[in-house]
C-alpha cells in the first residue's frame, strides 16, 4: 500500500506471477505513485521465484494500457480472464500484458 500524507494513494495485490490488482486513487494519478507500486509488484513477483510477470487489463481501459506500455509491459493480445464469483466464474474480455522481471 502507498500512502501520501497519511492518505491511501494506492495499492497492489500480487499472486504468484500475476499482478492481480493495481489501484491508484484519482487524486494521486500522474504523481509517480503508480511507478512505485509497479516496481514493488515486480519485486514481489521476482521474490515469488518468477522471471516473468503478467496482468490483465480490460481492453477499453486505454489509460491503464498506455501506462503499462510506457513502463515496458508488452501486450500479448486478447484473452478471457476468469473472474471468480460466489456462483460460477465470469469470463471478462481482457488484454494480457507481460514483463520480464
Amino acid at each position: 500500500m502507498a500512502t501520501v500524507d497519511g492518505t491511501v494513494a494506492g495499492f497492489i495485490m500480487v499472486m504468484g506471477d500475476e499482478v492481480e490488482q493495481v489501484y491508484v486513487s484519482a487524486a494521486h494519478r500522474g504523481t509517480g505513485v503508480a511507478d512505485v507500486l509497479m516496481g514493488e509488484a515486480e519485486r514481489q513477483v521476482r521474490a515469488n521465484g518468477h522471471r516473468k510477470s503478467w496482468l490483465a487489463v480490460v481492453a477499453g481501459n486505454a489509460r491503464a494500457r498506455a501506462f503499462y506500455e510506457r513502463a515496458g509491459w508488452r501486450d500479448e493480445g486478447p484473452f478471457d480472464y476468469s473472474a471468480v464469483t460466489e456462483r460460477e466464474p465470469i469470463l471478462v474480455p481482457c488484454r494480457r500484458y507481460t514483463r520480464d522481471v
